[in-house]
This record gives C-alpha cells, sequence and structure tokens, in this order.
C-alpha cells in the first residue's frame, strides 16, 4: 500500500515540474548535431515528428513544458567554457537547462511545431538584437570632450523622438518598424501601439524598451537608419516614414515612402501598392534642439 501511495504521490508531483526542450528546428543545425555520435536521430523530419509526439504526450499528462532553439555553435563554446563533453546526453541536458534561464523560451500550447516554429525563431531574434544593441550603447562609453555618456543621452533621445513620432496620429493603433544599418547588418525592432477607449495610446513596456534601445544605437553612431510608422482607423491604413540623420528624424515625402514601400530591396524591382493603403509624407516631429537625450559628438 506504500508504495503505491509513493508513486501516485510521484506522478502527482511530476505535473508540478516544468521543463525545457532544446529544439534544432533548422536542418542545418540539425545536421551539426549529428557529429555526435550520442544524437542517434538520423532524420530532420522524423525528429521532429518525434519532438511533436512528445510534446503532446507531456502536455496530455498535465506538464507544463517551454521550447528554446538549440544552437549548436553556442553548445559548443558552452562545452568548451564548462569543460564539458560535447558528445553526452549529460551536456545536452545541461546546456537545455542554461537556455531555460536565459534565452527566450515559449511554452508548449499544444499547436504544431510548423505554427509555433516561427514565434519561436521571430522572440529569439528580437531577444538577440536588444541584447546587442544595449551592448553597443553600453561600449561607446563617454564623449572625450564634455564627459557625457554618449549611449544613455542617445537613449534619452530616441525616447523623446519615439514619443514624437506617435504623437502624430489620431486615435488610432499604430505599428512602428525601426531599422538600423550597424556593423554589416540591419537592426530591426517593431512596436505595436494600441488606442484605448479615450484615444490614449498603448504601449507594451519591453516592446518600447526594445524599439528606443535599437533607435539610439542608430543615433549613437550615427547610422543611416529610418522609423516607418502604420496606422489604422479600421478601414484604411496610412503610412508614414522618417530618415534618421545624426539626431533627427528627417519626415519622408509620400513619393519617398511610396518608393520604400513598393521596390524589391533585393531587385530594386516594382512592387504592387498594397489595396487599402495611402502612403502619405510624415509630420515634421519638431526642429528644436536636442535636450540631454542628444549629444552633438
Amino acid at each position: 500500500m506504500g508504495h503505491t501511495q509513493d508513486g501516485t504521490m510521484r506522478r502527482v508531483l511530476r505535473r508540478e515540474v516544468a521543463g525545457t526542450f532544446g529544439l534544432l528546428a533548422d536542418a542545418e543545425d540539425f545536421a551539426a548535431m549529428r557529429r555526435y555520435s550520442t544524437f542517434t536521430f538520423d532524420d530532420h523530419v522524423t525528429y521532429l515528428r518525434q519532438v511533436e509526439s512528445l510534446l503532446r504526450s507531456l502536455a496530455d499528462q498535465g506538464g507544463l513544458t517551454s521550447v528554446a532553439l538549440f544552437d549548436p555553435e553556442e553548445y559548443a563554446e558552452f562545452c568548451t567554457e564548462h569543460d564539458l563533453d560535447p558528445d553526452a546526453a549529460a551536456s545536452r541536458t545541461r546546456f537545455t537547462a542554461e537556455l531555460a534561464t536565459t534565452g527566450p523560451t515559449m511554452p508548449y500550447d499544444g499547436r504544431p511545431l510548423a505554427e509555433m516554429v516561427p514565434d519561436l525563431v521571430d522572440e529569439t531574434v528580437r531577444q538577440s538584437t536588444w541584447e546587442y544593441a544595449t551592448m553597443l550603447l553600453a561600449r561607446i562609453g563617454a564623449c572625450a570632450d564634455c564627459g557625457v555618456d554618449i549611449g544613455r543621452a542617445a537613449f534619452a533621445r530616441a525616447s523623446d523622438l519615439l514619443m514624437r513620432a506617435i504623437g502624430t496620429s489620431g486615435p488610432v493603433a499604430r505599428h512602428l518598424v525601426c531599422s538600423v544599418p550597424c556593423d554589416g547588418q540591419t537592426l530591426l525592432a517593431a512596436l505595436h501601439v494600441t488606442c484605448a477607449a479615450d484615444g490614449s495610446p498603448g504601449l507594451d513596456e519591453t516592446e518600447a524598451l526594445e524599439f528606443t534601445t535599437v533607435l539610439a544605437v542608430g543615433i549613437a553612431i550615427r547610422s543611416s537608419g529610418g522609423l516607418v510608422m502604420r496606422t489604422s482607423d479600421g478601414t484604411r491604413d496610412r503610412v508614414h516614414g522618417w530618415r534618421l540623420e545624426g539626431e533627427r528624424l528627417h519626415p519622408l515625402t509620400a513619393a519617398e515612402v511610396f518608393d520604400a514601400y513598393c521596390t524589391d530591396a533585393l531587385s530594386g524591382d516594382l512592387i504592387a501598392p498594397e489595396s487599402g493603403v495611402d502612403y502619405c509624407a510624415a509630420p515634421d516631429l519638431g526642429e528644436d534642439e536636442p535636450q540631454d537625450g542628444g549629444h552633438r559628438h
């Protein structure tokens, strides 16, 4: 009787334990792991099917499992740093446990992996972009002439510009995208702004922080970035854009916005404009001098 009760209690407790699964979502990442003899899968499609079956089984048992992207390069670096054998299941388990505390994860919600993975990839890219942008701002340091912290000043200026851009539209939903070329890549951040019943804008604090950080990088390194805002009143959408120059966002004309949206970035070919979308000249955000948010260096 005691053994039966112990087994029952362990099953109940097992449902209280949350776990994380490190997913090899990309075929190339899966192929990279095949060099380890203890990684026994040899077909990516079969692997994904088995993972999905496992996640569903755990969910059916009442367990909560999160999913994180497993990066073979980061895994190899982790094993080197911690003097672990990379060709060991225990090492993979330890790395996955690290992902649960440091990397982006998503709780398995019963969706097919084909639907869940794109969201997980987006979340991973978003967090990586924010971490990289934060590191860049911290590394810039102080101005040699006046001692002002350039990263902090750029962040304050970016916050001011973001609020100005949001304030140019009426009581409508807004979606903003900021792009900043940096070190051979482009940092991207998106921000969705809701509209309350009283017309006031609603912001997700995390999204706003990440967006402001990316814009601040553009200001701090004098990048030729830009900001696009799309508003919607439920019937038609309006698109505005600004070009980042120094510490200012200069408004784009309607023609410039149209060209940006209706030209393929890779081929240069024209793309048909979207139905129900107006490409509009952006309002000026004001010409007053930056306060402690901007710093000419």
